[in-house]
């Protein structure tokens, strides 16, 4: 957190939120519950229409995700593991299941030293958390305070308990942060606010979404690989989200056939089954990323900029939000 200024507490203050992404709407709902007077601005025509939390994995995986952004990512997202199942009672705690072939166990080794936690299993156990994977794998590492949500119904979520709290969202509503008229402003723009943050850049990531009925997962699940790393998250109704492409650019264009084959070719090599699965939806979302790839609270004057959640969104935004909201009424106890 960089740039911060600590205010006096304002009371009922009068708070504009630039952004209805998870940042957006998180931090929000962190400011409602502060007593502040807030409402949010979209430039979309709907919730999640062409943002990057829309196309998200929805894990909650302070351990697994610890890799290359150190040891304060994982205090950080430790948060979301109570926040979300309050805001979002559908959010599933059953851990993330690293696994990998035996040629690969190496990376199984590196990731239990970089999270400094996961319980080795052997295929005896990785067979009993998941039974699809029965005689597939000799090794894994189970991360089980993981959880993981989805992305659309989080938002969703967030929506209507902003909305309860009588909290509206203006879409169709491109503002301009310095002539708003509110004692704060909060800019969640994300890539958009590159006008004011200029070391802002774009991580593109592209995801499939399959459908089958031939074989199921209960839990997130990591095949790691020093190449072609895969990640799959359950969704319902048979849906299964694979992503891993981590690509600089800015650019929101189609998923390239050289994506989908390296996130099928991972698939195939996890479970034979999800060949024949039907590809449902093919997704990309362009993260909004800062040079030590963590998110940035920068105030100057009444506006804030929170941005920078990277890959991180669903992780970082509850710690972030409501560091925010005790830097702006850090006198005022939040209310549930």
């Amino acid at each position: 957190m960089s740039g911060s200024r600590e205010r006096t507490s304002v009371g009922h203050a009068s708070v504009a939120v630039i952004g209805a992404g998870v940042a957006g709407l998180a931090a929000a709902l962190a400011l409602t519950e502060r007593g502040a007077r807030v409402r949010v601005y979209e430039r979309a025509a709907a919730l999640g229409e062409g943002a990057c939390s829309w196309q998200a994995g929805g894990m909650l995986a302070p351990w697994c995700e610890r890799d290359g952004a150190g040891p304060e990512l994982t205090a950080q997202g430790e948060e979301a593991l109570a926040w979300w199942p309050r805001h979002h009672p559908a959010t599933v705690q059953r851990g993330t299941l690293a696994v990998a072939h035996a040629r690969d166990r190496g990376e199984l080794e590196k990731l239990a030293r970089r999270s400094g936690a996961g319980q080795w299993l052997d295929g005896e156990g990785i067979a009993a958390l998941e039974p699809a994977l029965a005689g597939r794998f000799e090794h894994g590492l189970w991360f089980a305070r993981e959880a993981h949500l989805d992305p659309r119904e989080a938002l969703h979520s967030l929506a209507a308990a902003l909305g309860a709290r009588g909290v509206p969202i203006q879409f169709h509503a491109e503002v301009d942060a310095a002539e708003l008229v509110a004692d704060a402003v909060i800019d969640c723009r994300g890539l958009a606010a590159r006008d004011a943050l200029p070391d802002l850049r774009g991580v593109r990531g592209e995801t499939l979404v399959l459908r089958t009925a031939e074989v199921a997962f209960r839990r997130p699940l990591r095949l790691l690989h020093p190449r072609h790393p895969l990640y799959l998250v359950p969704r319902a109704d048979g849906r299964l989200l694979l992503g891993a492409t981590v690509v600089e650019s800015g650019h929101a264009g189609p998923v390239t056939a050289r994506a989908a084959m390296e996130l099928l070719n991972a698939a195939w090599a996890l479970h034979p089954a999800l060949a024949e699965a039907a590809i449902v939806e093919l997704g990309v979302g362009v993260r909004p990323a800062l040079p030590d790839h963590l998110p940035c609270l920068l105030t100057q004057g009444r506006i804030t900029r929170f941005n920078g959640l990277y890959r991180h969104g669903f992780l970082l935004a509850p710690w972030y939000a409501q560091a925010l909201a005790r830097q702006l009424f850090p006198t005022q106890e939040a209310r549930a």
